[in-house]
């Protein structure tokens, strides 16, 4: 199951720079995960400040 980033993203692009397989891009307002790339690793919801990105 692919994570998705929420609204209480502050667009800081701490998870896209740790994200191994590169599936998150910077949006207008927050960073957007790719689901059909995202393998479930929640690597980006560890290093978060706010615990935006969340299991689909």
């Amino acid at each position: 199951m692919a994570y998705f980033i929420n609204d209480d993203c502050i667009n800081c692009g701490a998870c896209a720079v740790e994200c191994p397989v590169s599936c998150i891009t910077a949006g207008d307002t927050k960073h957007i995960i790719d689901a059909s790339v995202c393998i479930d690793c929640g690597t980006c919801n560890a290093v978060c400040p706010v615990d935006s990105p969340n299991p689909a």
